[in-house]
């Protein structure tokens, strides 16, 4: 099959340069691991990306056949460059133009960009997720949420700019930093002191869930996720059955909320009394090799190729009712949650 990798590596290919930019989140060595994979699987692969000139090169690289049917799909990579909902843009060019991907369609991306909105909808559905207020000033009133308090950019990802503010004059530092560097509302929840758990997820209607992977905060004081403690993980994490199943249920009730498709990967806090809370959903969760959902595939029995060759065949079934014939894939040894 013809498969064509989207990333954002030259943010040059726009008509204008307008609106907010987003940080480079490309990474060359995931796009060039993820085309092996697929070679190795079988696929004529083409690097892209995502910019004006993208449906031009997929119409020369897949043209449809006799019967306008898609000759091959897209792996997508991108997020974006610029723009109120940069994730969305190329997912949107491709349901235009009738090219199947990987991964969420505008709606999800748009969705899961905004960290406000996804509280809202999983709590609505009786996912726990810490108290929050959305604050432009930091002197604004926190209402009754308790410090200390994380404070976090609305629309960023990664631990861009994620604070803890243990009293009011942090807080509102805080928050007129993300204000000012990152030109938007600042998210300020209540701090959930305790354990940090991620879930990967795979499939749709029928979901796999990989095994758990825990971060090893190391009895530091200030146990937040930043990018060196991402670094020090413990996969499956040493999580009881009972509360091992309470989040794989609240993780999968996430990822169908969220429009979720094919792969993605939900974090959660677990307070000291033993209450799980959703802190967010990636749903295009990072597939480099040190990554915790690429670990949590290797914990089940998967090959970093069997695994991305996977997500392909999962989005192959999703448009079209069948995999990819001759598609050669891992046995899946994680435990499976259907949709109904």
């Amino acid at each position: 099959m013809r498969v064509a990798v989207v990333s954002n590596h030259d943010h040059t290919g726009v008509i204008n340069r307008f609106g907010q930019p987003i940080p480079e989140f490309g990474d060359r060595e995931e796009v060039e691991s993820v085309v092996a994979a697929l070679q190795e699987g079988g696929h004529e692969t083409l690097i892209c990306d995502g910019d004006k000139g993208l449906l031009a090169t997929l119409e020369r690289f897949m043209p449809p056949d006799r019967q306008s049917r898609p000759s091959g799909i897209v792996f997508n990579l991108a997020w974006g460059s610029q723009g109120e909902r940069p994730e969305a843009g190329v997912p949107a060019m491709l349901e235009m133009a009738g090219v199947p991907c990987t991964g969420p369609g505008p709606l999800g991306y748009g969705l899961a960009f905004d960290k406000v909105i996804i509280k809202r909808l999983i709590r609505d559905r009786g996912v726990p997720t810490p108290n929050f207020r959305v604050m432009r000033l930091g002197t604004e009133t926190t209402g009754d949420l308790r410090f200390p308090l994380v404070v976090k950019p609305r629309y960023e990802c990664a631990s861009f700019g994620l604070q803890l503010a243990h009293e009011p004059a942090q807080l509102r530092q805080a928050v007129e930093v993300i204000v000012t560097l990152y030109a938007q509302d600042a998210l300020v929840e209540e701090y959930i002191d305790g354990r940090e758990i991620t879930v990967a997820l795979l499939g749709n209607r029928e979901l796999e869930v990989l095994p758990l992977v825990e971060y090893d905060f190391r009895d530091r004081e200030k146990r937040c996720l930043t990018r060196e403690a991402k670094q020090r993980r413990i996969c499956p994490g040493q999580i009881g059955s009972r509360l091992a199943t309470v989040l794989q249920d609240i993780s999968v009730a996430t990822f169908l909320e969220c429009q979720c498709r094919d792969y993605a990967r939900v974090d959660l806090r677990i307070d000291r009394s033993g209450q799980a809370f959703v802190l967010e959903i990636n749903n295009m969760p990072s597939l480099r090799m040190r990554a915790s959902y690429v670990l949590a595939a290797r914990t089940a029995g998967y090959t970093f190729s069997s695994l991305v060759n996977r997500i392909l065949d999962v989005a192959h079934m999703r448009y079209f009712g069948i995999g990819i014939p001759n598609a050669e894939h891992a046995s899946n040894r994680g435990r499976r949650i259907g949709s109904s």
